[in-house]
């Protein structure tokens, strides 16, 4: 007996000094209140107190999360970005081990830079060594982003495809009817088969469709933005972090 009542103490003494262990009895179910308990959505801050650009996400719930800042997705339970300026929504969807999907969203207000963002280029940082252009309409190389088959533009990095960045194409001289296809270069799938160009910067998100299908780590297809109709004069494509 004095055995036995030594084990169970040492078991118990082992589940106390471990900060992870949660002894979950509820068959891997929690509510949307449990699950707000445990999440934390903050913003850094800037002079006077007021609200940072960079977001910062986490959750200890025991749920497989997936974030979504300003739009863009993250799986796992931590996530953190750099926003630009303004309002963005948070949204948290969470899946129980039964199966029951959660979600919970928050507004967060960036109201000033304390971490800028910084450009990375696909095309048009050296203005002299990649020139602004004005595409023709369904001229398929034009905008192919590939250095062996496009006119233009290289080819877009895997980390890029797969890091899911949102691309900025920045143009100017944007006609009022300026209409762009978003496919791959085979043709074989469109992302986007009406896309309004304005004069300024077009935000376009690489999916995990297009990760796949474009990246050479993947198919191998290269993305593909085909003006159909009016016209532009392309500057720049870049991301930003």
């Amino acid at each position: 007996m004095k055995k036995i009542f030594l084990l169970f103490a040492t078991v118990c003494a082992i589940a106390a000094c471990n900060p992870t262990h949660e002894d979950i009895k509820n068959g891997g179910h929690i509510t949307a209140d449990e699950l707000k308990a445990k999440t934390i959505i903050t913003v850094d801050k800037g002079p006077s107190g007021a609200n940072g650009n960079v977001i910062t996400c986490s959750t200890s719930a025991p749920v497989n999360a997936t974030w979504s800042i300003g739009g863009k997705s993250f799986i796992g339970n931590f996530a953190t970005k750099k926003m630009k300026l303004g309002q963005h929504k948070v949204l948290l969807t969470a899946l129980c081990a039964d199966g029951t999907l959660l979600k919970d969203s928050t507004i967060i207000e960036c109201q000033v830079i304390t971490d800028p963002l910084q450009k990375f280029y696909i095309y048009g940082e050296d203005p002299t060594k990649e020139p602004p252009f004005q595409p023709v309409a369904w001229d398929s190389p034009a905008m192919r982003f590939s250095s062996t088959e496009g006119a233009h533009l290289p080819t877009i990095p895997d980390d890029v495809y797969f890091g899911l960045k949102t691309l900025i194409v920045d143009v100017s001289d944007a006609s009022a009817d300026c209409n762009v296809m978003v496919h791959n270069g085979w043709w074989s799938n469109t992302y986007i088969s009406d896309w309004h160009i304005v004069s300024g910067q077009n935000e376009l998100q690489i999916t995990e469709t297009i990760a796949k299908e474009c990246a050479k780590g993947g198919d191998g297809k290269d993305l593909q933005l085909l003006l159909k109709g009016g016209s532009f004069t392309l500057n720049s494509v870049y991301y930003e972090e």
